[in-house]
């Protein structure tokens, strides 16, 4: 029998986000809220089929399709998977955040997430009576993270949890899922 000792394996320090840069952005939005009210802008410019590019900023386009079962090419994540990124992305960003404002340094950020939808209603052309839910009646969020404190320590896990809830709690992406905002449309 071997007495030999494994010792956890401790993957490198994800890059890190500037704890001051981020302490100033926090105290300036404290002093003067009004400082953090944007509009964001994008524009989507379709291709053809299903297949659409958006734009936002100056960056290179956003690619939007379909898969086979809803008449696309499968060429990238359709809209409502796109929204699933968003939300995924939004919540790394806050576990980055929060979890340098608590001195953890993370080694490991992983989210899946499922989200339940009834596509019958085919963008207003199929099953539509007016009482029908459109959009995710549910969605799943898993967050495996891991760190370690100043210390060296690993990172309690009441302390991940508590990273993992404040950030959820604060994503924009997740508040909009969550709460009713109005959408208006218009042909202009």
């Amino acid at each position: 029998m071997s007495t030999a000792t494994t010792e956890p394996v401790i993957k490198a320090a994800l890059r890190p986000i500037d704890l001051q840069g981020l302490t100033a952005l926090t105290d300036k939005n404290k002093a003067e809220p009004s400082v953090g009210k944007r509009t964001l802008k994008a524009k989507t410019v379709a291709e053809g089929q299903f297949r659409n590019l958006t734009y936002v900023r100056d960056l290179a386009p956003v690619v939007i399709d379909e898969p086979p079962g809803l008449l696309g090419q499968d060429t990238a994540p359709n809209p409502s998977e796109a929204v699933l990124c968003a939300l995924g992305a939004c919540l790394a960003v806050g576990y980055m955040a929060n979890s340098t404002f608590h001195g953890v340094t993370l080694h490991t950020i992983e989210i899946d997430m499922e989200a339940d939808i009834d596509i019958s209603s085919v963008w207003g052309l199929g099953d539509i009576p007016e009482d029908k839910h459109v959009g995710f009646s549910a969605v799943r969020v898993k967050a495996h993270i891991a760190g370690t404190t100043e210390d060296g320590d690993e990172a309690p896990r009441d302390l991940l949890d508590e990273i993992v809830q404040n950030a959820n709690k604060w994503s924009p992406v997740a508040g909009t899922l969550r709460n009713p905002v109005p959408v208006t449309a218009e042909l202009i």
